[in-house]
């Protein structure tokens, strides 16, 4: 196993325990460009590792009461939908187009990176439900057609359109990760199905072990580090990525 696969994986744990969100833009990059998976085969296998990653974090918020179960449905329900449809509109497209848009929504999130956050919000208005419920489809549309979790829009959705407190947010948006991210595995099963692709289980047992390890640490060092320069640091790392994917993928399609 390459040291580096691991070395990821751990970081996509870390991601997910002290921002809840960032797993599956690591993920995606980390099977192709590391492991060596064509696109559509990494997109499936980040979905399920991403998905057993946040499920196993998000036991952790359960158990402090950080988990807003209307919104996890409000938001959450919708989203699964989304990501079926997105899952299902993959398979007609090249898996470079979809790198193409990946990079793209990776370039979008580094910029929700950057952006500062505060412990809670006090905003008066209630919550516009009919805005976090489409918000869920449109961000479950984009995870099941990329492959990414969609936690770097989930947590401002839940944040500035459900009025959660920020950690409250990260909470709910590990169990909607989960959720959207085994219906777009699932729904997946089809489109490796038609392209003659199976799952490289040894590559994602141990991704899903790791970065077990690596929530762990997050969730227990969340506390003990400065949130905004973690972000600051991710959002770097986003930006780098993110050129570096849109170049690949121009190249590829001229």
């Amino acid at each position: 196993m390459n040291v580096f696969v691991i070395l990821g994986a751990v970081l996509i744990g870390l991601s997910l325990g002290l921002l809840g969100s960032g797993g599956s833009i690591i993920t995606v990059p980390l099977l192709i460009y590391i492991a060596d998976e064509p696109a559509k085969l990494a997109i499936a296998e980040s979905l399920f590792i991403v998905g057993c990653i946040s499920a196993f974090g998000s036991m952790s918020y359960i158990k402090r009461g950080l988990v807003s179960w209307k919104f996890v449905m409000l938001f959450g329900m919708p989203s699964m939908f989304g990501t079926y449809l997105g899952a299902w509109s993959s398979q007609f497209v090249s898996g470079v187009f979809q790198l193409l848009v990946f990079s793209i929504v990776m370039l979008i999130a580094s910029r929700s990176m950057f952006s500062p956050v505060t412990s809670a919000n006090n905003t008066p208005s209630p919550p516009r439900n009919l805005f976090v419920i489409s918000a869920g489809i449109l961000v479950g549309a984009l995870a099941g057609f990329v492959g990414v979790g969609g936690g770097f829009l989930i947590v401002p959705a839940l944040f500035l359109l459900g009025k959660l407190a920020f950690k409250q947010a990260i909470g709910s948006s590990l169990i909607i990760i989960t959720m959207q991210s085994f219906i777009g595995y699932l729904k997946y099963q089809d489109v490796l199905e038609q392209f003659a692709l199976t799952m490289n289980w040894k590559n994602v047992s141990v991704i899903v072990f790791m970065g077990i390890l690596g929530s762990m640490l997050g969730i227990r060092i969340a506390d003990k580090l400065p949130q905004q320069q973690i972000r600051k640091l991710f959002g770097i790392i986003l930006v780098v990525l993110g050129i570096y994917i849109f170049g690949t993928s121009i190249y590829d399609i001229l």
